[in-house]
């Protein structure tokens, strides 16, 4: 009778005692990976179609928009407008003043042209050009210190102005920088382009290179020296803005910005033939380095085609201004391209300041589907904290007084686990008008763990073997 009782329907009671514990933990790990257990009792949320992990692409993106430099003090529209209209008849008043057919006020650490005439028009550049046979001899002479060249015929023979080098003399590379730079020789540009590249044609393949490198979209470099040339490429030109952009390489960016400022801030030099049969002098010729306090460098440049050119830069109270000019007047005009180089330069030192355009922002919280927390297994997704990369690094822009920086963070809402520490959610970006000055990126905080049916059944496990569950099987099974 006792062995009839324990079997019921032919299954004993110890198997039918087992199949209801598998059952049982079947049942609770699929409660536990699908969420459902607990989890709206401990939340009062239903999970949704945002907690299935079923979140539309189009609904999957938040963007905030705020400005973040502000007015000093509150000011009516009207005296917004005012004000406004005032000072833009002041910037075209400049610029209808200025002598230059082309010119470009540009902040050399951000690159932005802060005020422009033409300055996407090509122009000849004469011998603006040797800027850009200078910062590339300093760069290979980084390899090369002690690099020679003898004097060819297509050297010796280019026009004044020049050193009067003779065919076959030998000169240190170093020396006819300065010859280059301080009295703007044109044999010391051919020589120095002949001893890099082999030749002039495979310089100037170096010098458009280089250029398009920097970022110059308008340039074609054809001669070392700047002299009017021609070829199937087109005219040896360049726009004000590009040239403004190839000085802000030499000065702020290139590995040898400080030996191009050493050369071009040296008022004399002195320096002999390899052969020290001849000595030569050179003095510069840059009479803006004596014209404002903070003149950095610059170069001059005139021909026939290009008129008097310039580009310099100043630096003052941590700011720095490159202006650019181009056709800035021809014989006997000479006294032009001062009168518009200081003109742009006090404009810039006037008008424009930096300002913090970095905030502290926090963005929204990202919400993580098909998560898995062992400290709450029912629970299937969770908000974890964003922050924004690098945002205590200061960030500072020159700006107008009614200048304004508007702020916009776009964020994921939801993403799929795993999520690792660190991994992009979104952007911060600036902008200024329409143009993005900076950008950071947004990342978690912390990672979080993808939900598994192992997970979830290790999790009923652990909560069926425990000591009582153990003494209770022993004792009924």
């Amino acid at each position: 009778m006792k062995k009839e009782e324990k079997k019921r329907n032919g299954i004993p009671a110890r198997t039918r005692r087992g199949i209801l514990a598998a059952c049982m933990v079947f049942f609770f790990s699929l409660q536990i990976f699908q969420g459902k257990m607990l989890w709206r009792e401990s939340t009062g949320e239903s999970p949704g179609k945002v907690l299935s992990g079923k979140v539309p692409a189009e609904e999957n993106e938040r963007t905030q928009i705020m400005e973040t430099t502000q007015q000093k003090e509150p000011v009516s529209d009207a005296q917004t407008s005012q004000e406004k209209e005032t000072r833009e008849q002041e910037r075209e008043q400049l610029l209808t003043r200025l002598y230059a057919r082309s010119a470009a006020l540009v902040d050399a650490d951000s690159g932005r042209v802060l005020l422009g005439k033409e300055e996407h028009v090509m122009r000849p550049m004469a011998s603006t050009t040797k800027i850009m046979t200078c910062i590339l001899a300093l760069e290979y002479l980084r390899e090369h210190p002690d690099q020679t060249i003898e004097v060819s015929d297509q050297a010796a023979s280019q026009p004044k102005v020049h050193l009067g080098m003779q065919k076959g003399e030998v000169f240190y590379i170093k020396d006819l920088l300065y010859s280059l730079m301080l009295e703007s020789h044109n044999d010391s540009a051919v020589a120095v382009a002949e001893g890099i590249a082999g030749s002039v044609e495979e310089f100037a393949k170096e010098m458009n290179a280089k250029a398009a490198e920097i970022g110059c979209k308008n340039t074609h470099f054809i001669t070392p020296n700047g002299l009017d040339a021609e070829d199937e490429g087109g005219v040896h030109s360049t726009t004000a803005e590009d040239l403004a952009k190839i000085m802000r390489y030499c000065i702020m960016t290139s590995g040898e910005k400080e030996t191009f400022l050493e050369v071009t801030r040296t008022k004399e030099y002195q320096f002999q033939d390899a052969d020290r049969k001849r000595t030569f002098s050179c003095h510069n010729h840059n009479a803006f380095l004596d014209m404002m306090d903070g003149a950095l460098s610059g170069k001059t440049g005139f021909t026939a085609e290009a008129g008097y050119c310039y580009v310099g830069s100043l630096r003052r109270d941590e700011r720095t201004f490159i202006v650019a000019l181009l056709a800035c007047g021809w014989p006997d005009n000479k006294g032009y391209k001062w009168k518009d180089t200081r003109r742009l330069m006090e404009y810039g030192l006037e008008h424009y300041h930096y300002r913090e355009v970095y905030r502290n922002t926090v963005p929204d919280k990202l919400l993580v589907v098909d998560a898995f927390d062992p400290e709450i297994p029912y629970q299937t997704s969770e908000k974890i904290s964003l922050r924004v990369k690098n945002s205590e690094k200061s960030k500072k822009i020159l700006l107008r007084e009614e200048e304004e920086i508007r702020m916009e963070i776009k964020t994921v809402k939801c993403k799929k686990a795993p999520v690792k520490k660190g991994e992009k959610a979104g952007t911060v970006s600036y902008y200024l008008a329409d143009e993005k000055i900076a950008e950071n990126v947004v990342v978690t905080e912390r990672a979080v763990e993808k939900r598994t049916w192992e997970k979830c059944m290790k999790i009923v496990m652990a909560k069926f073997l425990t000591l009582e569950s153990l003494v209770w099987y022993v004792k009924y099974v």
